[in-house]
């Protein structure tokens, strides 16, 4: 599907769409941080999918049902889809803020196109060039310096935070996710496929959560601060900001969108600094540069070899 050459101007509404997913998946971030001995990680995980599914679901009743048949035949990639981009990443993200910053899981998420291309080379035979290989390596790089806290030092002596860990393999999780969506699209509209898999993934994230509220005993209770942050995460951070991504990929295409999401950190940056007094450090900084630097050397090749 071709946009419309016209679409490509930043209108007022065009750039609100183009900004609004950033800021409100930044905000999720630093809401995930807040929300640390107020409600546990999988649970956060499961309302949140909960929740957006028994908004979206009236709106996108029809269309499942029609594509009933379209999801049998695809069952597998519907699997793989929900357990890796809905289960997994998601839960990991709020299970890495227990241990980390808004601002590195930001930081560390924003490499996910690098490690997209990387997946692709290396197990699916995607052909990468020079550039894109140069592009991984720094934002590689950028990765490093933020993990390991500008401390080279801190390679030898493993002292990582565990959090930047885990969200390291939520994002190897999403870059699996996002070629599957590539490779075997599930034949519905966007948001049908996505209520489908937020539907799947809801299911594989229950017992792990009634496991954490049963079996460990983690079940604080409800107060008014966990449901304003369930429902920004349900409706802000989930349906709308993908509904807002959605808008802006049909104005301006794939390109555009992709430089704004690099916006995410920023909006982070200010919102923790604003909500949790957390300040920004040189090797934010210095990760941020390296990891934005590599992202543009890679979409500089896509964009010569016409992708978006």
């Amino acid at each position: 599907m071709h946009t419309d050459p016209r679409s490509h101007k930043l209108t007022p509404v065009t750039l609100a769409l183009l900004l609004l997913p950033p800021l409100f998946w930044g905000g999720n971030a630093v809401v995930g941080r807040l929300m640390v001995g107020h409600i546990a990680p999988l649970a956060l995980s499961f309302d949140r999918w909960f929740f957006a599914l028994l908004i979206a679901l009236p709106f996108t009743a029809g269309d499942l049902w029609r594509g009933r048949a379209a999801l049998r035949a695809r069952a597998w990639p519907l699997v793989r889809m929900s357990f890796l981009g809905i289960a997994c990443y998601n839960s990991m993200q709020y299970v890495a803020l227990h241990t980390t910053t808004p601002l590195n899981v930001a930081l560390i998420s924003a490499s996910s196109p690098v490690f997209i291309n990387l997946i692709g080379a290396l197990f699916l035979g995607e052909r990468v060039g020079p550039e894109a290989l140069m592009g991984s390596a720094l934002s590689v790089a950028g990765v490093g310096v933020v993990v390991t806290r500008g401390e080279i030092g801190n390679l030898a002596q493993v002292h990582f935070a565990m959090g930047d860990l885990v969200m390291l393999l939520a994002v190897l999780c999403w870059g699996f996710y996002t070629w599957d969506l590539r490779r075997h699209p599930l034949g519905l509209k966007p948001l049908p496929s996505l209520v489908a898999q937020m539907g799947l993934g809801t299911l594989m994230i229950a017992p792990f959560a009634a496991f954490e509220r049963w079996g460990l005993g983690d079940a604080p209770p409800w107060a008014p601060p966990v449901t304003l942050a369930v429902a920004y995460v349900a409706v802000l951070a989930s349906l709308l900001a993908y509904m807002c991504w959605g808008a802006a990929v049909a104005r301006t295409g794939a390109q555009i969108p992709s430089y704004f999401a690099n916006l995410m950190p920023v909006f982070v940056a200010v919102l923790q600094w604003v909500f949790l007094q957390q300040g920004i450090r040189l090797f934010h900084v210095a990760g941020a540069a390296l990891i934005f630097a590599g992202i543009h050397v890679s979409l500089r090749t896509r964009t010569r070899a016409g992708g978006a």
